[in-house]
């Protein structure tokens, strides 16, 4: 039998006063009209204090109490965020001292190198992809297996060897380059590897059981800053898959341990949103405390940005 529905009567709705409402936006935050003539820290405070523009202020903000409480502020970087021309900015954070330590994936230390190599990187994989040449230049795999090599014989990891590597050789653009950099200022920059997913992988000069091994010393290595990560920061900047992954184990680990991870703040930028970033960098980690924030946008315009803001704050203190 079909049931017959009749309009509801409202006449007894119950209303309030819009004045004792809690609302979610105010005038008080809103965005303010551009001047001509202003400065880059004008246009940070004329941004709206709502969702991304307030998140944003609160990044720099974040980051630059970090710095001045001397706690352990980590870039984790996808590879892409060198292929489109950020080495610069994130090696000027480096020399300033705002970075503690930076964390790759794979290929971070192909297009690092190849950089370093030649001042360019990024072959057209949709060209080279068809003709059997995608992946297979010799230099990259050879300098790159020579450099674990030198990690197996001391003690350092794989990004320590491939920075000392780059300054031994004397490349000729090594000051572009974010390994170089790290070895040369102490700063640690860690490399974490998923064998196959790398150009290096097909050659037969790779050696894959000295790269994992000088990986996993990374990982330790890695490990270890986050350990030291309470009121810290820790950015997540391009890397969709691995390095959130390598970040939840390193909290995992160092937790178990004993080491106290209960206030830090996390952040996740990329020009996506993805499920791992936000489960394993914005939400569960920060979960006891912390804070975490997701930044959509892309990396050679945010990054920047972020950057200038982070400077603009230290020169005013």
């Amino acid at each position: 039998m079909a049931h017959i529905f009749k309009p509801i009567d409202n006449t007894d709705v119950r209303t309030f006063s819009l004045f004792e409402r809690e609302s979610k936006v105010s005038t008080d935050d809103f965005a303010k009209p551009w001047e001509k003539g202003g400065g880059f820290k004008d246009f940070l405070d004329k941004l709206p204090n709502i969702l991304a523009g307030d998140h944003l202020k609160d990044v720099i903000s974040s980051v630059v109490s970090a710095f001045f409480e001397k706690k352990t502020i980590v870039f984790g970087l996808g590879a892409h965020v060198i292929k489109v021309g950020l080495n610069p900015v994130v090696i000027d954070l480096m020399k300033r001292g705002v970075v503690s330590a930076i964390a790759l994936n794979g290929a971070g230390i192909i297009h690092d190198l190849e950089l370093a190599m030649t001042g360019k990187t990024s072959e057209d994989v949709a060209a080279s992809i068809e003709n059997g040449t995608f992946g297979m230049a010799s230099e990259t795999c050879d300098f790159l297996n020579d450099a674990v090599q030198e990690a197996k014989n001391g003690t350092n990891g794989l990004g320590q060897g491939v920075g000392r590597h780059i300054l031994e050789k004397n490349l000729p653009f090594f000051e572009k380059s974010i390994l170089a950099t790290g070895t040369r200022l102490g700063i640690p920059v860690t490399v974490h590897v998923a064998i196959g997913t790398d150009i290096i992988h097909m050659h037969p000069g790779f050696d894959a059981g000295n790269t994992g091994e000088a990986s996993h010393r990374d990982f330790m290595t890695f490990t270890s800053v986050i350990a030291t990560l309470e009121r810290g920061v820790y950015l997540n900047i391009g890397s969709a898959v691995i390095l959130p992954e390598v970040f939840l184990k390193a909290v995992a680990l160092a937790r178990n341990l004993g080491h106290q991870l209960n206030k830090f703040t996390t952040v996740n930028m990329d020009f996506n949103r993805h499920y791992r970033p936000l489960t394993n960098v914005v939400d569960r980690p920060t979960s006891k405390g912390g804070k975490g924030f997701n930044l959509v946008g892309h990396h050679e315009i945010m990054l920047p940005l972020i950057a200038a803001g982070i400077i603009e704050e230290l020169k005013d203190s």
